[in-house]
């Protein structure tokens, strides 16, 4: 379907691919996987005709219809959500406003001298539109929109309205909508929330098209692709199998690399001792010639490059009171609302919370009341004693100085750290070597978050709240921060949307919503996330798996 053949890319001084070669064939779903800078985004836009190989060629059918998700959203006004979709929607889409224009045209009085030709287009367009399916538009466009988490009040609102995270996904939804030949998807989980997520999943699974995709969400990854293309130094190399199976294949292919390495180190060590021992020795020196051409010959295996991974590990928090945070009898509603109502929770040392709900069902609002950034209508939200509390939002990228480097940030907050243990602790969040002189100001949002929580858990707190935490980290840094998470001694509270980090911290759940998502009485779960899911049967309320 989509075939790259040899191709070599080149940015200045940087080599992406060298000689590289792959296939996307019809109807496969393949996880693009790579570390940043490897050659992803390239990848991407060589197949949607955006960019060309320096050498090679990218060869794409004449007719096949391709459409790409990425993570810039152009400017959205003037339009409502439910046309915004539409619009971008592919031919179907375009027909559907002609349509629409051509309809006004008729109805006015000064452009009567026009109405065979438009009639006449019309009848065209009509055609065409009720062949693609154009009359299920709007109703595939409101389940499209609706599974991406919208409400009916916001699906007709202004898109221009919308936050950043908002619009992407109605850029999603245009996409989606076009249902093309041929899906580039460049990490399309990063603003969804966990119902979201999971409709997307089905979605993806049942699209008989091919797909080409990004995630940082590895059980999104595990569910939806069958292959894995690594791109690695200038290659691009294939896994048959998910996002597990790669991550275990390419473990075993980097031992019995090192084993050939091994093995080919000694052969060519006791070459050369055989040549420099008898170079000089005349009786030996056709066997010299022919083994010093021997080796020239040899092609020389190299080392795996490893993805290097610090290990964070937490120094110990001072101990709480056994009672962290005590809500009783809560009452809080945004306008006609109720969002809580008579609400009560007891929160204990070494409990992890695992807070989930719908968008609107409240998991914000409650983190901000435990924080203490925002009160409660009625009743009371009491903190325990001795507790020292971290709260991770995203308003918490605010306090960063834009004008000091990742390194200056660090050393501003722990003085009396050395500058080895601050570059550990920057290490641990991805940020290695010439990365630590990065200016805040140009840091994407990304890592600015790893940024962010790498200083809270430095000198960690015996309470954490956090909100979306995971948003934007990779999988190994997320992988990391559960890992070193599973080992903290305090107490947590927590709102995220990916199930690698809810399955591997979540001791107790926390229910908002309910199904409908604004039932005002939550429901507490005293087991831990993964017995949740297995006792409920679903992964998020109302979503069943």
């Amino acid at each position: 379907m989509i075939s790259f053949s040899g191709i070599h890319k080149q940015y200045g001084k940087q080599l992406v691919f060298v000689d590289a070669s792959f296939q996307l064939n019809p109807g496969e779903k393949v996880g693009l996987v790579g570390p940043n800078g490897a050659g992803k985004t390239t990848l991407f836009r060589m197949a949607a005709g955006e960019d060309a190989p320096d050498e090679g060629q990218v060869s794409v059918p004449r007719r096949l219809t391709i459409g790409y998700f990425r993570q810039d959203v152009e400017e959205m006004r003037g339009r409502s959500v439910l046309d915004e979709a539409i619009a971008g929607s592919g031919r179907v889409g375009d027909l559907h406003y002609e349509l629409e224009n051509l309809h006004r045209a008729l109805d006015d009085p000064q452009r009567g001298h026009e109405a065979d030709r438009i009639l006449a287009r019309f009848g065209d367009v009509q055609e065409e539109y009720e062949h693609l399916g154009g009359y299920k538009l709007e109703a595939q466009a409101r389940e499209v929109l609706h599974g991406l988490g919208f409400e009916d009040d916001r699906i007709s609102g202004d898109a221009g309205a919308l936050s950043g995270g908002w619009k992407m996904r109605v850029a999603l939804a245009r996409v989606l909508l076009a249902r093309p030949d041929v899906l580039l998807m460049d990490e399309p989980t990063n603003h969804l929330d966990i119902e979201s997520i999971i409709w997307l999943e089905q979605f993806l699974k049942s699209f008989p098209g091919a797909l080409l995709m990004t995630s940082h969400d590895r059980e999104f990854m595990n569910r939806v692709v069958s292959r894995i293309a690594e791109i690695d130094a200038g290659e691009i190399i294939s896994y048959s199998g998910n996002y597990d199976f790669y991550e275990r294949e390419r473990a075993i292919r980097e031992t019995n690399q090192q084993a050939a390495f091994a093995r080919q180190q000694s052969m060519l060590a006791k070459e050369q001792r055989f040549i420099d021992r008898f170079r000089t020795h005349a009786a030996k020196a056709a066997q010299v010639q022919s083994r010093i051409k021997a080796l020239d010959k040899i092609d020389r295996i190299e080392l795996p490059k490893r993805r290097q991974v610090v290990k964070f590990d937490f120094r110990v928090p001072p101990r709480s009171g056994d009672q962290v945070a005590v809500i009783e009898d809560v009452y809080k509603s945004y306008g006609p609302r109720a969002i809580y109502r008579g609400f009560s929770l007891t929160i204990r040392r070494g409990e992890r919370w695992a807070v989930m709900g719908k968008n609107g069902a409240g998991k914000t609002t409650l983190l901000k009341m435990i924080a203490g950034t925002s009160a409660p209508d009625a009743g009371s939200v009491r903190l325990g004693s001795s507790l020292i509390m971290g709260y991770f939002a995203q308003q918490s990228l605010e306090v960063l100085d834009p004008d000091l480097t990742i390194i200056e940030q660090l050393q501003n907050d722990f003085p009396q750290d050395g500058m080895g243990a601050l570059r550990t602790l920057a290490g641990a969040f991805q940020f290695s070597g010439d990365d630590v002189d990065k200016p805040i100001r140009a840091l994407s949002g990304g890592e600015k978050s790893r940024l962010a929580i790498a200083r809270m858990l430095y000198n960690p707190p015996n309470f954490l709240v956090l909100d979306e935490p995971t948003n934007h980290l990779d999988v190994a840094t997320k992988e990391m921060l559960v890992d070193a998470l599973q080992d903290f001694e305090g107490t947590m509270v927590f709102v995220s949307h990916d199930r690698m980090f809810l399955r591997g911290l979540g001791s107790r759940v926390l229910e908002l919503g309910g199904e409908s998502g604004t039932d005002p009485h939550p429901r507490v779960y005293p087991g831990s996330y993964a017995e949740y899911v297995h006792a409920m049967g679903h992964e998020a309320p109302g979503i069943y798996c």
